[in-house]
């Protein structure tokens, strides 16, 4: 039988866990927010789900060791994939191998013998914006991660938006041009993540290179070896039309997506986040633009549109929040 925790002692902390990648990103944070230790946990990826548990449970242990005095009173996973919510199971997480139908939240209780919270990490980052970043004047907000492609959390009175499933918020896959060529890997066309998310930038610039509209871009792909949205935003910088163009019509999808979001929720607060956020001089003119042209409500209230502020630290921290806000729930 797990223990039931309340919040009753600033001392007490969460930790909060990034599943993917070679390193496990991890941190300690109290519940008042303070952020008690940020840590990295080798994953060993080859070993297989089982092992990277066991790891994260070695890490859990260490950090918990080192903060005598405290009392740890859960884990929070944010995992790039859909989550079966009520179990804790990796339905699909295309980016990790082998975690399909995965009972991550099972395997780490039944290690670390606390309560072990499993969130998409979308999700994770719009809810760390709420309690410590961007969005800490708010209780409603949107997230967009714009990224290889583009994902979303949305969090309404304080809590992530799930839907009927776990699903809400994939924002990336929102139709924004339905003339559009190009294919997302939804089966759709014309998502918004295939106008404006990285990979798209990216086909556009190649394109513009095959077509000999851009010896800008041409010159970086023959110098680095590929065109990434980096690059891209660097030939733009400095001047070149054809990688402009590119970033215009990026804003152009991003602000067709937002006007939807403003009119369909109404919400105070709208944030970006994610490596294309480097280039939002480059298309945050056509954005707003886009916006204001689209959204009655955009145009006539203070609906706010910012970039997020914890960068690769929201996913975390969100996580690490979730045990924090169970514990918060009045129970019978």
């Amino acid at each position: 039988m797990l223990p039931l925790f309340r919040v009753t002692d600033v001392n007490q902390f969460a930790i909060g866990v990034d599943l993917g990648g070679t390193n496990l990103r991890a941190s300690a944070v109290a519940v008042d927010g303070r952020v008690l230790e940020d840590f990295q946990i080798s994953t060993e990826a080859q070993g297989g789900p089982d092992h990277i548990v066991q790891r994260i449970v070695e890490g859990v242990r260490e950090v918990n060791e080192g903060h005598t005095g405290s009392e740890l009173i859960g884990v929070g996973v944010g995992v790039p994939g859909l989550i079966r919510l009520e179990t804790g199971v990796i339905a699909k997480a295309p980016n990790l191998r082998g975690w399909e139908e995965y009972p991550l939240k099972q395997k780490l209780e039944q290690a670390l013998e606390l309560p072990v919270m499993v969130e998409n990490d979308a999700n994770a980052a719009a809810l760390g914006e709420v309690w410590l970043g961007a969005g800490r004047d708010v209780n409603d907000l949107v997230l967009l991660t714009l990224g290889t492609g583009i994902g979303g959390g949305i969090v309404c009175d304080g809590k992530i938006l799930h839907g009927w499933l776990g699903m809400a918020g994939e924002i990336g896959h929102v139709t924004v041009d339905p003339h559009s060529p190009h294919i997302c890997g939804c089966g759709n066309n014309g998502c918004l993540e295939t106008e404006s998310a990285g990979t798209a930038i990216r086909k556009m610039a190649l394109q513009a290179v095959e077509e000999g509209r851009s010896p800008a871009l041409a010159a970086l792909l023959e110098n680095e070896g590929q065109l990434t949205p980096l690059l891209c935003a660097q030939a733009a910088d400095g001047g070149d039309p054809a990688a402009r163009e590119i970033f215009e019509h990026v804003g152009w999808g991003l602000g067709i997506g937002l006007a939807g979001l403003i009119n369909t929720f109404n919400f105070p607060l709208y944030l970006l986040a994610g490596g294309v956020l480097a280039a939002w001089d480059l298309f945050a003119p056509a954005m707003m633009r886009e916006v204001e042209r689209r959204s009655l409500t955009y145009r006539n209230t203070n609906t706010r549109i910012e970039k997020a502020s914890l960068g690769n630290k929201a996913g975390i921290y969100g996580a690490a929040y979730l045990p924090i806000q169970a514990a918060r729930e009045p129970r019978p």
